[in-house]
């Protein structure tokens, strides 16, 4: 029998985990959601090997990376099946064939050019298409106008569009409307889900229709070093 990586985690950081992410479903239950029904991403960025173990261990099964080499060095390492992982950054051309060869789901595609490239790479690939309603200077995502013919597009050239995703405005106000535009326009193109809401802000994004958060500090707590958990 082979022996899982997540077995080696360590007990306490895996406790703590395990706490956390109680506290993250019963977030989700006081607004009133089925924490069944939210998906829980597991983001690792920044986090070190052993915290992605506790989090497997702990239970949990979806894990996001920003950054290539961190989602390679995780992705060899607990070589578990049961993982969906799914890159959440920047996707730089000259990257791209390692992101696909390691994620389950991309998201935060967001040009034609992105498109085509990972269609060519990894027909059939999973992704969301992220938009930017803040307007905000270096933000990523697509306007709302340009996602239909994104959708349109990545569905001709093969690959399965899951959903949209987005990051919110820090302003509540502002980011409830964000979040209610997103659910709007996804459920206008017939998409899976919404991917919306992180540690701050995800019960304003659950109450508004995301059917995924993406959680880090949630989980495990300030990224204030190298080896967290451990």
């Amino acid at each position: 029998m082979t022996t899982s990586p997540a077995s080696f985690a360590n007990p306490d950081a895996v406790a703590r985990v395990a706490l956390n992410l109680a506290e993250v479903r019963r977030r989700i239950r006081d607004v009133g959601v089925d924490p069944s029904r939210v998906e829980v991403v597991a983001v690792t960025k920044s986090f070190d090997v052993a915290t992605a173990r506790a989090a497997r261990a702990a239970g949990l099964t979806t894990m996001g990376e920003n950054y290539v080499d961190e989602l390679d060095d995780k992705h060899r390492d607990l070589d578990d099946p049961a993982i969906s992982w799914h890159y959440l950054g920047a996707l730089q051309s000259n990257k791209i064939a390692r992101i696909v060869r390691a994620a389950d789901v991309v998201s935060g595609v967001s040009r034609d050019k992105e498109i085509r490239r990972l269609a060519s790479l990894r027909p059939g690939l999973t992704i969301d298409i992220q938009v930017d309603l803040t307007g905000e200077p270096r933000r990523r995502g697509a306007t709302p106008d340009e996602v239909v013919a994104l959708a349109d597009l990545a569905r001709s050239e093969g690959l399965d569009v899951r959903g949209l995703m987005t990051v919110a405005s820090p302003d509540a106000a502002r980011a409830a409307q964000q979040f209610a535009r997103v659910d709007l326009l996804r459920r206008e193109l017939g998409l899976r889900g919404c991917s919306m809401g992180m540690s701050d802000d995800l019960e304003l994004a659950v109450a508004h229709g995301s059917t995924e958060i993406r959680v880090g500090r949630a989980l495990f707590g300030p990224r204030t070093g190298p080896t967290p958990l451990t």
